[in-house]
């Protein structure tokens, strides 16, 4: 596995309760495995100077300032097509640290559909095996945010320490467990300009050499065209219940984990309903972060699923209270819910994930305990009748 960290945080990958976000030093894998080469290879050099320092903080690279988005001066559409090539930059970037320095693979689905827009997911190399016991699935909020992305806009204004699931992943992997990255947001292409938006999308640094999109064809991308969706991936709710059925469902002896973000946690409750015996069995723990999920509408009454919601879900919320104290209100209190540490929605993943990372150990845990309570305790007398029998 690749290595993005070095020192403290290299020292304490494997103990997630004691890594300090704030703290981690974060080094690029090789010279070439810059997000400024991206850039470079793109026709936005002049308009986007920027790259990531050793803390992982999107800077200037003349100036050292963060990201500033009024670079044409008090005018909104060009500052704000400014802003979304470097969004698509930036999971151009992501992808490829997914692939190069976590190590996962990138799954097209659906495989049979080669000629045709599609989408993808990642995943760890053996995450269908037996290999680990346990399957992480990571899963976002609605909106632009890509594989490998809690929030977008906290990558840009607070790094990729907080707006990244890199740091989730590397602990995941750490604590030997098997990681699939979710892509729900991936949902459809431009009809009109698909050449461009695939060049785009399949841009390789390490393999390729050719100038990406020039920034006047890259701009009229973001006007509102004819689309055609994507096949299994026209909504998050289609991309997880896809993924759900064709992959986690088939992963042999795993107890599978989920972290969701926003309305990732009403994606997933909307798979619990479509696959509820399935989830039931195959799920052992759920960490939802400032979810939009609504348990009323969505569940009702089935008291089965309350009942297993309340044992196997917890959810951390923007609050101002200390990360883990008690944060239930009136509205929502299905199952546990504590402080994310945080007031802000876009930084809750971050703040909330070593507590994450300590709940589903002690979940695990519980599991573990529950399974050997059920096996038969041999005695001498429970030896002596099955001898008589």
């Amino acid at each position: 596995m690749g290595k993005l960290y070095s020192g403290k945080w290299g020292r304490l990958l494997g103990c997630p309760e004691a890594i300090d976000l704030g703290k981690l030093q974060w080094l690029p894998v090789t010279p070439d495995l810059s997000f400024q080469k991206f850039i470079e290879q793109s026709d936005l050099l002049e308009e986007l100077k920027y790259d990531f320092n050793e803390k992982a903080e999107l800077r200037h690279t003349e100036t050292q300032r963060p990201f500033v988005f009024n670079y044409y001066k008090n005018v909104l559409e060009r500052n704000s097509e400014r802003y979304q090539a470097l969004g698509h930059l930036l999971a151009q970037y992501i992808y490829e640290l997914l692939e190069k320095v976590c190590k996962l693979q990138k799954v097209y689905i659906p495989p049979e559909a080669n000629k045709e827009p599609r989408s993808f997911f990642f995943m760890s190399e053996r995450a269908l095996t037996s290999h680990h016991s346990v399957l992480l699935v990571l899963l976002q909020d609605h909106g632009v945010s890509r594989a490998g992305q809690w929030s977008q806009q906290a990558i840009i204004h607070h790094g990729l320490q907080h707006g990244s699931q890199i740091p989730c992943i590397q602990m995941a992997l750490q604590a030997h467990y098997d990681v699939i990255v979710l892509n729900p947001n991936d949902n459809f292409v431009d009809l009109k300009k698909e050449k461009e938006w695939k060049g785009l999308l399949t841009q390789n640094i390490g393999s390729s050499t050719r100038k990406m999109v020039q920034a006047e064809n890259f701009f009229s991308l973001q006007q509102p065209l004819q689309c055609i969706p994507k096949r299994c991936s026209n909504t998050p709710e289609e991309h997880m219940a896809y993924i759900w059925d064709y992959f986690i469902s088939k992963a042999e002896g795993k107890d599978v984990a989920f972290i969701v973000h926003g309305y990732g946690g009403l994606v997933f409750m909307d798979l619990l309903v479509r696959r509820k015996r399935e989830v039931m069995n195959k799920v052992h723990a759920v960490a939802l972060i400032d979810s939009e999920h609504h348990v009323g509408h969505q569940l009702g009454r089935d008291v089965q699923l309350l009942a297993w919601i309340k044992h196997h879900c917890r959810e951390w919320v923007t609050s101002p209270k200390p990360l883990d104290k008690p944060a239930a209100t009136v509205l929502k209190k299905e199952f546990p819910m504590v402080s994310a540490g945080t007031e802000k929605h876009n930084l809750a993943p971050s703040s909330s994930l070593q507590s994450i990372f300590k709940y589903f150990k002690k979940a695990l845990k519980a599991k573990t305990t529950i399974n050997f309570s059920r096996v038969p305790i041999v005695t001498r007398s429970s030896t002596k009748r099955k001898q008589s029998a």
